[in-house]
């Protein structure tokens, strides 16, 4: 195969400067007209040279504000605290002259990123830096007194997924409590939203339903960085707001896979964008007996259940006529998680335009398909304690999903409902954003 190098100079400016850095590498020809043809001839040639996003931490430690010099800080981080060129918050704030990095603070599957979904994780020592871990996902989410002793501010560095279920925002929501009783300032280091700045969808959080997968009033797919997410908490509770070190060159419109970063897994079952971009959807199967995919290759793009038919399944969602997305018949066997070694008949589903996808619609009209299949074998999952919700109402913002769902009623309704609250969600965070190109 032959290989052609592209190099093109782009100036791109932003009110703080030059927005870019430019990265060159090999792109084979066949590359050049991907996605962007008309009977066959290319439109557009796609360029080697990529405009890369740079994040808060690549801005942080190229010039520290002073407000942190010599500053004893925290550091909230997981795998995916890295630099464009792959190194990571905790060796460069370790090896830092600038700041003291004191202490290290872990969100849910720990500051390796090596605990699954839901496990628990302890405090102990870093082994890679000697510094005390303190695990945010454990016996407290909240940060204690003793645990931010010392401290003059926690950094947060935290690669979120732009949906409201991620408990990395709760995680956020908890560290700007403890902070705020403690006096310790928050520094949150920005990070793109994967799934694009724009777009808002799903239905608004009704703050009886508050949990671990839902920390504050905001769509299922809120369309906020982290950043924009902790003022928005801060704000809402009167609690001093987190400062924030922008990004550079990050636009509004711009999914992941155009920022020119690379993709570290958020949580271990997130292997790709694609993943994430069907999660706000299918991650509402985890309130179900059936399988959301843990345990396969495909988690969250894999559903089903030993009971159903795959063939049937799939006729059923694709006379749903959603858009963006496409039904495969699939059988998968899960090595771990609900009906771990057992043989399930389900759907794979494609995504074919992220752009005209409803994903929160497509979670609803996904959970009705397979009730009508067998309304005997499907169950919701019990709540987790007595006098808890049930862990669908979590998910969903409320009961509304469910009492639809087990009464039949007409999902129509419901999602204009939740057409109509993503709407409004969408002015009500506009003074919230701090990203508008």
């Amino acid at each position: 195969m032959i290989a052609l190098v592209i190099i093109r100079i782009v100036a791109a400016q932003s009110r703080d400067g030059p927005a870019h850095r430019l990265r060159v590498g090999l792109y084979p020809t066949t590359r050049f007209a991907a996605g962007r043809t008309t009977g066959g001839v290319a439109k557009e040639w796609i360029p080697l040279a990529q405009l890369t996003v740079q994040t808060g931490l690549e801005r942080l430690m190229a010039s520290p504000p002073d407000s942190l010099a010599g500053a004893a800080v925290g550091l909230l981080t997981n795998p995916s605290g890295i630099t464009a060129d792959f190194q990571s918050a905790v060796d460069l704030l370790h090896r830092s002259d600038a700041v003291k990095l004191a202490a290290i603070f872990g969100p849910e599957h720990g500051v390796r990123g090596d605990a699954q979904a839901g496990e628990h994780v302890g405090s102990a020592t870093d082994a890679r830096t000697g510094l005390p871990l303190h695990s945010l996902y454990g016996a407290t989410m909240t940060p204690t007194a003793e645990m931010l002793a010392g401290l003059d501010a926690l950094l947060i560095d935290l690669q979120d997924i732009g949906v409201r279920y991620a408990t990395y925002a709760t995680s956020v929501a908890r560290a700007i409590d403890g902070c705020a009783s403690a006096r310790v300032r928050v520094v949150i280091l920005d990070r793109p939203n994967p799934l694009n700045g724009e777009t808002v969808q799903g239905n608004l959080l009704d703050p009886a339903f508050i949990s671990t997968v839902g920390s504050d009033r905001v769509t299922i797919r809120h369309g906020l960085t982290l950043g924009e997410l902790g003022v928005f908490y801060a704000r809402e509770r009167s609690l001093p707001e987190p400062e924030i070190v922008r990004m550079r060159g990050w636009r509004r419109r711009d999914w992941y896979d155009e920022t020119g970063l690379p993709w570290v897994l958020p949580s271990p079952n997130l292997p790709t964008l694609e993943t994430v971009v069907l999660y706000p959807g299918t991650c509402l199967i985890e309130g179900t007996n059936l399988s959301e995919g843990r345990g396969t290759t495909k988690p969250f793009e894999l559903i089903g259940a030993p009971w159903l038919d795959p063939d049937r399944l799939a006729d059923r969602l694709r006379r749903s006529w959603l858009s963006g997305v496409a039904f495969r018949p699939a059988w998968f066997t899960p090595t771990f998680s609900k009906h771990a070694g057992q043989r399930c008949g389900g759907v794979q589903i494609h995504v074919t335009d992220r752009t005209q996808l409803d994903a929160a619609a497509l979670g609803v009209h996904l959970l009705a398909a397979v009730m009508a299949e067998d309304p005997e074998s499907f169950q919701w999952l019990p709540p987790f304690g007595e006098g808890r919700p049930s862990f669908i109402d979590l998910l969903a913002g409320g009961d509304a999903l469910r009492t639809t769902l087990d009464q039949r009623g007409p999902v129509t309704e419901l999602l204009a409902r939740w057409r109509e609250e993503a709407r409004a969600f969408a002015r009500q965070r506009e003074d919230l954003l701090v990203y508008h190109e």
